[in-house]
């Protein structure tokens, strides 16, 4: 049995300290969503009347409610897209043995080093020219050709850690490719897929610059824009704007919870024999 030693005590203590220093954003998040606007004092110092009338402003006067229905659905389908293209074409890049695979993989590497910038206006023009601005169809596009290498590189790593035997066996009871991929491979790859939901999910919901961008104007903003709706060019609701923020993290916090288990896995990159 392990004695408690003053190195074991200071270890806490240090502990304990950072894990204060991380949640000061998070009371400062708190603290200011239920301030009044009337009230100038520090972010620090404590809120002396607070009120939870800056959720239900928030709420309603930045539609919210819209807003955090069209990220889900922008989140789910491309987060959807991108597990069932990653997953199947990693399968193909790393099972491969022909001598295209490898440069394969690494001509999909590029994509991790290609600012997504450089594309901005030529795409802005192409779906200007469909007709497809201010609906959610530019950004799944987006969000799924931005994200697929960053995902392929998941998938493949991780599979390359699977032993081949697992399929030979399927092989043997007479399964295809595709049916070895769906009953062996794909639940082996569920703690590299929680990963992939957790980061690129994320990524979608956080993203400010691309919704600004092709939903400008339209009723389809998404999470980010409604909350940089109380952002004007001479004043900011802050109170509003910190409601608002504390709103938009729970569907994000919920997520984490639920993936949170396959994360870890997932980071860990281990496989249970």
């Amino acid at each position: 049995m392990n004695r408690y030693t003053w190195r074991t005590g200071t270890l806490e203590g240090v502990m304990i300290v950072v894990a204060l220093i991380f949640m000061v954003p998070v009371y400062v998040l708190i603290n200011l969503s239920v301030r009044r606007q009337s009230d100038l004092s520090s972010p620090l110092a404590p809120t002396a009347q607070p009120t939870l009338d800056n959720f239900s402003n928030a709420w309603a006067q930045s539609g919210l409610g819209q807003a955090m229905a069209n990220s889900a659905i922008i989140t789910v389908v491309s987060v959807g897209l991108l597990v069932v293209l990653g997953s199947l074409s990693a399968y193909g890049l790393a099972r491969a043995t022909a001598r295209w695979s490898a440069p394969a993989f690494y001509l999909f590497m590029i994509g991790l080093l290609v600012p997504f910038q450089l594309g901005l206006v030529p795409l802005y023009r192409n779906f200007a020219a469909l007709g497809l601005l201010g609906t959610m169809v530019p950004l799944v596009i987006i969000y799924v050709g931005l994200r697929l290498p960053f995902t392929l590189f998941l998938y493949t790593t991780f599979l390359r850690q699977i032993p081949a035997e697992y399929e030979e066996a399927a092989s043997l009871d007479g399964a295809g490719t595709f049916g070895r991929f769906r009953r062996v491979v794909f639940p082996l790859l569920r703690p590299i897929t929680g990963t992939v939901i957790i980061l690129n999910g994320l990524f979608v919901w956080n993203d400010f610059l691309t919704p600004l961008l092709y939903l400008s104007g339209s009723p389809n903003r998404t999470v980010p824009i409604a909350v940089y709706s109380f952002v004007n060019e001479n004043t900011t609701v802050w109170p509003l704007v910190f409601a608002a923020l504390l709103i938009s993290v729970i569907p994000v916090l919920l997520a984490f919870f639920v993936f949170q288990k396959t994360l870890i896995q997932g980071f860990a990159s281990g496989i249970k024999g």
